[in-house]
């Protein structure tokens, strides 16, 4: 797993990946019967833990470089990093505690780094040395982890990475020797310990010599039912996001920290950290939890969409999840009480994700998840089936008015909720196979406006300002990661009239524009019409109105290069 940066778009235009991830030219795919608890699964807990867990740093990705063909290049000496396993001691991990708390955040299935980049393994192997069984601890955590799950019901599935960063042989002369071991270690976690559901591949961007076919059919001989990522076919400029990489012993495909777009043809899955700064493994006291409201945001826009989320947690080096982010799964395992029908064995659709928020469909049943009430009443284009009764799930009352124009939703004020108001409507006949729609958006002044920036991350035009006023959500303009400071201005050609604008950061929760202006060019100087701090996911804010041709959003203050997917300004 690659540490959270925009690099994660490798060699594909960031505008034909989302065109790709979007489309939806043919009738909804059914899932294959082997991945149907998985896709009726939605959610799922990855986990990030080893030895580094001792130094609160990025797993893998922080050991210093050993081996010329590997991309890590890390702070912490090899020599230091390869011998805390001998003080890797974590007496409080519990195995039987960790799918509790799995289950309590309504998730089905466990992904565990039972053999990260940095070759510790997890279990007990006869293949290498380099292993939890050699620590102090001197326990089998994956063969401890499968019998809590299967004794609980609960999915239990591996990550796996080919690359061993640490071993001399890998992509090397001896590579076939260190693929046979490989291929050895995938035997073990395969033989001993019952059913493995899914098996989750890793890449690096390097080459694959992992003996692929050989790799794929041992897998499947051990365990014929197993679900499979994309990512063990991934070498140089490939992005795992990318639908087209899920070769033929391949099931999924794998969005990394940034949520997929609608594909009901291919099925999907968003891999993101509970860490508010994005680490993977344990970073201490300085790891805290992403905010409720992005974490429920993440659910629904992958429910939307079609796809799983697999949410991770850092274990500490004792062992145990960290409270807060055990508090933070309580808490969507609460509203999962809730809102679990609209997410549990459902498919995305037929609304597309869009600004009201996205919908999910099951049987006779469309669930509306609406995040934005900007317009009232809420209106969505007509659907090819008459509408016999509406609910609200999330508490409260609905009234919809429907006719060939569209749909209407009434809600009162009092009944809509900040995080999602959840509206399920009940049709004469199954929504699934129904063609997708598109709610259109509020017209934006800025919608294809010249713009400009003050800065552009690696002067990369995937990451340009035009991508600020495209009117997706799905690019981005960026800035460079050491950026503190940084502006994006849009010129309308000629005077425009505004009092509102609407801002779509993305990674909020990492906090990075603390400082920010909209200000618009009097002729002679810049003025503010508006000031705010600590940006949110999503700003909508009114002002006095505003008569001008230029227009920047000014950010003055960012801890570390701000990143924004729309700016948009309206007449009212």
């Amino acid at each position: 797993m690659k540490p959270f940066g925009l690099s994660l778009v490798r060699g594909v235009s960031a505008l034909l990946l989302s065109a790709l991830i979007s489309s939806s030219l043919f009738a909804q795919k059914p899932y294959p019967p082997r991945l149907r608890w998985w896709g009726e699964g939605r959610f799922g807990m990855f986990i990030h833990w080893g030895p580094v867990s001792l130094k609160e740093a990025e797993i893998s990705w922080s050991r210093a470089n050993t081996n010329p063909k590997c991309p890590n290049n890390g702070p912490i000496p090899a020599a230091e990093y390869d011998n805390l396993y001998k003080r890797f001691d974590p007496v409080k991990f519990n195995a039987d505690e960790w799918v509790r708390i799995a289950k309590s955040a309504g998730m089905k299935y466990m992904v565990l780094t039972a053999k990260h980049c940095d070759g510790f393994l997890l279990w007990n192997s006869k293949v290498s040395d380099y292993n939890i069984m050699h620590t102090p601890f001197h326990r089998d955590v994956c063969g401890e982890l499968a019998a809590a799950a299967h004794r609980a019901g609960m999915k239990i599935g591996w990550y796996f990475s080919p690359m061993d960063w640490k071993d001399p042989d890998c992509r090397n002369a001896n590579n076939t020797a260190f693929v046979k071991r490989m291929q050895g270690e995938i035997r073990e976690l395969l033989t001993q310990y019952g059913r493995i559901d899914l098996l989750w591949f890793d890449y690096d961007g390097g080459t694959v010599p992992w003996d692929q076919e050989g790799t794929y059919a041992l897998v499947k001989k051990l365990q014929p039912g197993i679900i499979i990522d994309n990512r063990l076919d991934l070498g140089p400029n490939t992005n795992a996001g990318d639908p087209r990489t899920v070769g033929p012993n391949a099931d999924y495909f794998t969005p990394e920290q940034w949520i997929g777009g609608y594909n009901d043809q291919k099925p999907w899955e968003s891999c993101m950290t509970i860490s508010r700064i994005g680490q993977w493994s344990w970073a201490g006291k300085k790891d805290g939890v992403k905010p409720l409201d992005s974490l429920i945001e993440m659910l629904v826009k992958c429910a939307g969409g079609d796809g799983n989320v697999l949410l991770d947690v850092g274990p500490t080096p004792e062992g145990v999840i960290a409270p807060e982010q055990v508090e933070r799964l309580r808490q969507i395992g609460q509203w999962m009480r809730t809102a679990g029908e609209s997410i549990y064995r459902t498919r995305g659709g037929p609304y597309r994700p869009g600004e009201y928020g996205s919908s999910t469909r099951s049987g006779k049943q469309i669930y509306l998840h609406i995040r934005n009430w900007e317009e009232d009443p809420l209106r969505l284009p007509p659907l090819p089936s008459a509408i016999v009764k509406a609910r609200v799930l999330t508490g409260g009352s609905v009234r919809v008015k429907a006719d060939k124009r569209g749909i209407q939703l009434f809600i009162p004020a009092k009944d809509r909720k900040p995080m999602d108001t959840i509206v399920a409507l009940t049709l004469d006949r199954s929504a699934i196979g129904m063609p997708d729609l598109v709610v259109p958006a509020s017209a934006s002044l800025t919608f294809g406006a010249k713009a400009t920036a003050s800065n552009v991350y690696h002067a990369s035009a995937e990451y340009g300002p035009d991508k600020a006023v495209d009117g997706r959500l799905d690019t981005r303009w960026a800035t460079d990661d050491a950026t503190r400071s940084a502006w994006l201005e849009v010129d309308f050609g000629k005077p425009k009239a505004f009092r509102r604008a609407w801002i779509d950061q993305a990674y909020a929760e990492l906090h990075r524009v603390r400082k920010y202006r909209i200000e618009y060019w009097t002729g002679t100087g810049w003025k503010p019409c508006y000031q705010g701090a600590d940006m949110p996911a999503r700003v909508n804010v009114r002002f006095a109105p505003v008569t001008a041709q230029r227009v920047r959003l000014n950010v003055t203050e960012s801890t570390n290069g701000p990143t924004i997917n729309e700016f948009r300004l309206f007449e009212n």
